[in-house]
């Protein structure tokens, strides 16, 4: 039985799709694009913009402990809703990760997670990322609602909603760099 080279070609294509559900090389192969098809976020047009009204938000640090989201009143906000077990989120805080590295004291970071810590202690560990995570109390009221993740807000100093953008996004950006810059000038 002689197989020809479109033959060959297929089972080649086929075990290249196959190898994207059954090995670690699937995994990083969708990381990648995710990557490839994630975006700078659209800003949102001033007449637009939504306004926190209640800083009252009880939340937990990375050491578990308890505090409240009204000492960001005043502040620039970053809030990221994230899993560590979605793969659109591990593909996110990549990016996420240099912004913070960039802005770090000069903004408000809340990465929220409603894991266990545990998991999310390795998962940090494991791609060496260090923005602070911080734990959701479920049932707890919240001034914001995250309906999927991930999903991510930039809150002015008046408590503006500038960008709110569900699904992931590319936040090592010049875009988000020069509306960061603006936002903390004002």
């Amino acid at each position: 039985m002689k197989i020809n080279k479109k033959t060959i070609f297929n089972i080649a294509v086929m075990l290249f799709i196959l190898s994207f559900f059954v090995t670690p090389m699937g995994h990083y192969g969708k990381i990648l694009l995710n990557k490839l098809f994630s975006f700078s976020p659209p800003v949102i047009e001033e007449a637009n913009r939504e306004k926190i009204a209640d800083y009252d938000w009880k939340l937990k640090d990375a050491d578990w402990n308890f505090f409240n989201f009204e000492k960001s009143k005043g502040n620039v906000i970053f809030i990221n809703f994230w899993a560590s077990w979605r793969l659109p989120s591990e593909a996110e805080l990549a990016s996420i990760q240099k912004m913070y590295d960039r802005y770090k004291g000069k903004i408000d970071f809340y990465i929220i997670t409603n894991e266990n810590r545990p998991p999310v202690e390795e998962f940090m560990s494991k791609h060496e990322f260090t923005f602070p995570v911080t734990y959701l109390i479920i049932g707890e009221k919240s001034p914001i609602k995250a309906s999927e993740v991930p999903s991510s807000y930039v809150i002015d100093k008046s408590g503006n909603v500038v960008i709110y953008k569900e699904k992931i996004a590319d936040w090592d950006t010049n875009k988000v760099y020069e509306l960061l810059d603006g936002l903390i000038a004002e």
